[in-house]
């Protein structure tokens, strides 16, 4: 970016306060582990805090001043270099030394203060804490652990101890009682785990086989009827997009529809309103087939407002407690503290939980764990609720750069399930995420989620087939903590909780806004806008104009409006833009081309018209536009001044999800070879590109994920072989050896033989509108490492398919989705010997598995929707002992999405 010729005295200036601005951050580092309850300590810190903040707005505003200087030079002038001319610089150099003096002034004003009101004095540590400052090497230490050993929970913490008793409470109210519709409810405060235990119980193989319909739906304290609607809607049918745009009552309608006949299990987790009932009642049929509603909630009156049968929740015994910390902790050896932590926790798994890992992380010795309980102490004298002290105890135990990734959570709505990658590229653009040695931000930022993980301060929701974390969520106690300390660190706030007239300027990261207060934003100091409250079409909020020194601008699926202006350009701190809802714009301006710090832009598989200036953008990190179109060409005069643009120039690109076009003429893609990891490429309006795309992934060797559509995948024969080869110019994927998942969407005439030319730790293999005409399993069985299995829509055209003997040693998930013409799958003895879910929905003519079924010894869970009679009857209605335990883990349902 050129400034203006005599750089050096404004560059100097911009060095030296940055330089002051690192000592600031390292002071508030420290001081964020010492005296955070003495409220004289706080106002001094929040002080300095607050100098800090203007501190890095004189850098930024400088910044945006100078470049929006040299774009208006740009327009002007044209073919002429652009520069800053000398008055202009003048003037903004002396706005900042302004600025400069003003925040010195503050500064040593503060630091006055400090002496003034006898704060030297103070002690630097918190009464009986250990400090929140982790070393350099033992940060490092703890993460490398994590990723190598990625010793996570399972999923949903559904392992708590001490609930065999209310699980067979709850089940016993499901499966038996009257014949109408049944409401059960399971309410306690909250930590008791009441979702865990529903959710023991839904998964429970007695409750899957009696409920041929099942849904589960998080409702929470800021809920949409509508949304939960289609949200069971999803769980137990398949809609279509003009159905998925109904309105509340036609919703309704179609659930009640569905509903109606079947016997069901809807699961509505975390009421707090009586409302959320009396509204989705209306539309679940009071069936004389033992339907049941299960519901969970804090507030016994809900409970009795729904006519339920209720289930209290009680807290852990002694024995229960000891076992569920032993289970978080490992063998402790240290049982003379055995009573004061169950005594501290109460008996809530949550807090025991939650301790467990503060304390996991601790030297196994008696003054580590000493410190710690006495600090415990402390905490709990600050406030009458225990579970919140030591959630506040946990907090405040961990290092400085975990802090605000953990209080960055409370920015995602209550009970929602978060991508780690969506969270992973917003820790990163907000700053949070230090550098460290060669390593990515993106894997330094993953070790902070396993860390989090592993002191549960956030919950594993699912993973992905190689283990790493796919998404997560966070308990609805530790998000109130987190709101609450990010009100205090002036992290971020809730739209709704400022005055628009008053628009205070030290707001930094501002969640959802509304029409009132969004024309006042303009001139506001915000860094951060995130928009991911579901809003009905007619209350959408525009936002014309915008905060100039916006780093991030989020806005989830479901919210309008945020129509782009071509000053987004004028933008050029943003880092992050997620467009949710794209479909009411289309196109992207070209002044996008000026977001000079950009990393990431997703909107998702919205079909989007992008400018070729998008490949201006050298810091680009993530480009997730798949159903994204490069609109246009270049000019002559854009070409004379910029030179040409293409995608080698995004030097520091990860993940591409993009439909193809002349950006991928000239093996523009392969140059991205070092550093590409994700690629989602549609080719199937542009054929001719096809053969070069292919030969350019040749050279993509760090790929871990690929996904291709195209209309036809070109087969030619091998130079040294018969075995046909999908890709010319990629006679193997052999050196592809970080390549896990793939999805190929296309006609494939035969799959190649030999498993040489596959990547060899292939783990997911998707295979969709493939039309084969030759069983493909004995092929795909052959290869070593595949644990999962996707066969959808349109991948295969025959009638009979056999999966051989000593094939699929290690598939553990078998999906077969829409293949309208197969009517056999067999399994061979010895097939498929670790397959744990098999999934067969919409196999409408599929009539028989010829035995094999019994032959799965380790199978969790069959899946059956949309099958034929015959094969539902053979199933449900074949006597023996083996067809009794195949019973017992099916389901018809239709799965989440």
């Amino acid at each position: 970016m050129t400034w203006f010729h005599n750089k050096p005295r404004s560059m100097g200036q911009v060095r030296l306060l940055r330089n002051e601005l690192e000592w600031i951050r390292q002071f508030l580092e420290h001081a964020d582990a010492e005296r955070r309850y003495d409220k004289m300590f706080k106002l001094w810190v929040n002080q300095i805090r607050d100098t800090a903040y203007d501190a890095e707005d004189a850098i930024d505003e400088f910044i945006s001043k100078v470049e929006r200087k040299r774009q208006q030079r740009f327009n002007n002038l044209n073919f002429l270099p652009a520069c800053v001319v000398l008055p202009d610089k003048l003037r903004l150099v002396n706005e900042l030394n302004g600025r400069i003096s003003e925040i010195n002034i503050r500064l040593e004003k503060i630091l006055i203060n400090k002496r003034r009101y006898g704060m030297e004095d103070l002690r630097a540590y918190e009464p009986g804490s250990s400090s929140g400052i982790a070393t350099t090497s033992e940060r490092y230490s703890n993460q490398m652990v994590a990723r190598k050993e990625k010793r996570l929970p399972a999923v949903e913490e559904t392992n708590v101890v001490g609930m065999k008793n209310d699980v067979e409470a709850v089940k016993g109210k499901l499966l038996g009682g009257a014949m109408e519709r049944v409401v059960v409810a399971i309410w306690g405060m909250g930590g008791l785990g009441k979702t865990t235990l529903a959710k023991k119980v839904s998964n429970d193989t007695d409750v899957q086989h009696d409920f041929s319909c099942r849904a589960w739906v998080y409702v929470s304290q800021e809920y949409n009827i509508r949304e939960l609607l289609l949200g069971i809607a999803n769980c137990v049918t398949t809609l279509t997009d003009e159905q998925k745009r109904k309105n509340e009552n036609e919703l309704g309608e179609e659930v009640y529809k569905c509903l109606q006949g079947k016997r069901y299990l809807i699961v509505l987790d975390d009421i707090w309103n009586t409302d959320v009932w009396q509204s989705l009642s209306q539309y679940l049929p009071e069936e004389l087939n033992k339907s049941r509603v299960l519901i969970t909630t804090r507030n016994q009156g809900i409970a009795l407002y729904a006519h339920s049968d209720c289930h209290e929740l009680q807290t852990l015994g002694e024995k229960e407690s000891w076992e569920l910390f032993l289970n978080k902790v490992g063998s402790a050896g240290l049982e003379e503290f055995k009573e004061k932590i169950v005594e501290k926790c109460k008996g809530l798994p949550l807090a025991i939980v939650v301790l467990g890992g503060l304390l996991s992380l601790k030297d196994l010795t008696r003054d580590s764990w000493l410190k710690v309980l006495n600090s415990m102490d402390w905490h709990l004298s600050q406030g009458p609720d225990s579970c919140l002290g030591i959630l506040a105890l946990s907090y405040n135990d961990l290092p400085s750069y975990l802090k605000p990734c953990f209080l960055y959570c409370g920015v995602f709505p209550e009970d929602s399930e978060i991508k780690a990658s969506k969270l992973i590229r917003l820790w990163v653009a907000e700053g949070f995420v230090q550098k460290r040695g060669k390593e990515t931000l993106e894997d330094i930022a993953e070790d902070y989620l396993y860390e989090l993980i592993q002191r549960s301060m956030i919950q594993l929701a699912d993973t992905r087939v190689d283990g790493r974390v796919k998404s997560r969520r966070i308990h609805d106690l530790l998000r109130d903590l987190a709101i609450s300390e990010a009100k205090e660190e002036k992290l971020f706030e809730e739209g709704e909780n400022i005055d628009a007239d008053v628009l205070p300027t030290s707001v930094r990261r501002l969640i959802n806004i509304n029409q009132t207060i969004s024309p006042h934003l303009q001139n506001s100091n915000l860094r951060s806008l995130i928009l991911n409250k579901f809003i009905d079409e007619g209350d959408e909020v525009c936002l014309h104009k915008y905060p100039k020194l916006l780093r991030v601008l989020h806005q989830d699926r479901g919210m309008y409006g945020l129509e782009l202006s071509g000053k987004i350009g004028e933008l050029i701190h943003l880092k992050y833009l997620c467009l949710g809802g794209i479909h009411q714009r289309r196109r992207l301006p070209p002044s996008i081309g000026g977001l000079v710090n950009l990393q990431t832009l997703d909107s998702g598989d919205d079909y989007i018209r992008i400018p070729h200036t998008i490949w201006k953008l050298k810091q680009m990190r993530h480009l997730n536009c798949w159903g994204g179109r490069i609109s246009s060409r270049q000019s002559m005069r854009e070409r004379w001044v910029e030179g040409h643009l293409g995608v080698h120039q995004m030097t520091n690109l990860q993940t591409l999800y993009l439909e193809g076009g002349d950006w991928l003429k000239d093996n523009n893609l392969g140059k991205l070879a070092h550093h590409l990891k994700q690629l989602k490429l549609n080719l199937y309006s542009h054929p001719k590109l096809k053969e070069g795309s292919f030969r350019s992934i040749a050279q993509l060797t760090g790929l871990q994920k690929l996904k291709l559509d195209t209309d036809n995948f070109i087969e030619s024969e091998g130079l040294s072989t018969s075995t046909p080869i999908l890709f010319p110019g990629l006679e193997s994927f052999s050196h592809h050896k970080c390549l896990y998942k793939l999805h190929l969407l296309g006609p494939i005439r035969k799959l190649p033989e030999e498993t040489t030319l596959y990547p060899p730790n292939l783990m997911q293999l998707k295979l969709h509108y493939t039309e084969m005409e030759e069983d493909p399993m004995p092929i795909l069985g052959k290869l070593p490492n595949l644990r999962n299995l996707r066969l959808l829509q349109g991948f295969y055209v025959g009638t009979g398919m056999n999966c051989p003997h000593g094939g699929f040693l290690r598939l553990e998930f078998l999906q077969m989705q829409k293949l309208r013409s197969l009517k056999d799958l067999s399994v061979e003895e010895g097939a498929m010997p670790n397959l744990k879910t098999l999934k067969i929905e919409s196999c409408v003519k599929m009539r028989r598995f010829r035995d094999g079924l019994l032959r799965l010894k380790k199978l969790q869970r069959l899946n059956l929707y949309e099958v034929s009679q015959e094969l539902m009857s053979e199933v449900l209605e074949t006597q023996g002992e083996d067809w009794n335990r195949i019973r017992r883990i099916i389901t018809s349902q239709r799965p989440p999405r």
